[in-house]
């Protein structure tokens, strides 16, 4: 089991006199930094382009200036972009104006993992990467409950990285609910494959199983309802993350129970861990960036292919129908 750090571990007061520049005022970035502010921490700017997010600083009180000049008045810089942008970003306008003994607090691991960005050995570097959406990092710190986060000192510099990290994941609100400390590989690749096995493989199931209860001439709208529609999938989910995946099973009825348990081990996972151990090789050894990379390079068609020939699938035909139907006529 990893180290997990509580409010108990950490001061805000290593972070009270620190500038910190938010570079990415998008949900993450707005959350964060009004959480930090209602922690304590006053010296906080944001770095952007003149776009709604400038002008959404500037309504929430924030100082905004360019991104250049953030980089250069700060002493702690969360990169909170993109990653397929941050790169230039960081080459062309932070790296130039950050002064030796700064903090990179990155949102993700992508970028170090493969080497994109590459720090100078004068900065610390760290991660403190909320496993929650903006909007739950705000409420979360609202409610008091706080949000599990992902933290990583990867360099350190000054030898006080682990303490300026701690610090911010306090500030945050997240060492309310647990800090854990990973490297960026573990985040990298833990993130990346969430999104190339998992969720391909849950998507796999409820495709497949759509097409097959149609061909059986059962309703769209029932299948689709009983799979997901109606949100079932998304409370038993945070029952098992409250109970766990298999102690939340005495919320169903004994014919559920049975059901699940028994065809459980009925599943025959070898192609399955086949499929999940050849997209973590692919991860691991460059060949997924390598591939990302290159489509980015050839305009995003691929990309755009890809998410042209979802909207054809005839599940997501089906399902603009269904949520007509079941509007309460409001689709009419």
């Amino acid at each position: 089991m990893g180290k997990v750090y509580y409010d108990k571990d950490g001061k805000i007061d290593i972070i009270l006199d620190k500038t910190i520049a938010i570079i990415g005022y998008g949900n993450q970035g707005r959350s964060q930094a009004l959480n930090m502010r209602d922690s304590g921490v006053k010296n906080i700017i944001v770095g952007s382009i003149h776009d709604d997010s400038w002008t959404t600083a500037n309504q929430d009180g924030f100082p905004v200036c360019s991104i250049a000049e953030a980089a250069g008045k700060a002493d702690i810089v969360f990169l909170l972009l993109p990653d397929e942008v941050a790169p230039a970003i960081y080459e062309k306008e932070i790296a130039p104006n950050l002064h030796p003994g700064a903090a990179l607090n990155f949102a993700s691991g992508y970028n170090i993992t493969y080497g994109h960005i590459q720090p100078t050995a004068d900065l610390d570097v760290i991660m403190v990467a909320p496993r929650m959406i903006g909007k739950g990092v705000r409420e979360t710190y609202e409610n008091g409950t706080g949000f599990p986060t992902f933290l990583v000192v990867n360099q350190d510099a000054t030898g006080h990285a682990k303490e300026i990290a701690i610090g911010l994941a306090k500030a945050l609100g997240s060492t309310k609910a647990g800090a854990i400390e990973v490297t960026f590989n573990d985040e990298t690749y833990l993130d990346l494959m969430s999104e190339q096995a998992i969720w391909p493989l849950i998507m796999n199931v409820m495709v497949t199983a759509f097409d097959f209860f149609q061909e059986k001439g059962l309703p769209a709208e029932a299948i689709l309802t009983e799979m997901y529609m109606s949100k079932e999938p998304m409370v038993m989910m945070e029952k098992m993350a409250d109970m766990g995946l298999f102690k939340q099973l005495p919320l169903h009825s004994r014919t559920s129970q049975y059901g699940q348990m028994s065809r459980f081990k009925m599943v025959d996972n070898s192609s399955m861990r086949a499929f999940i151990e050849e997209q973590y090789n692919k991860i691991v050894d460059g060949s997924f960036a390598r591939e990302w990379e290159a489509v980015q390079a050839n305009g995003m068609k691929e990309f755009d292919a890809l998410r042209a020939e979802t909207e054809k699938m005839p599940i997501s035909i089906v399902e603009a129908e269904v949520k007509k139907n079941l509007s309460g006529g409001k689709g009419e």
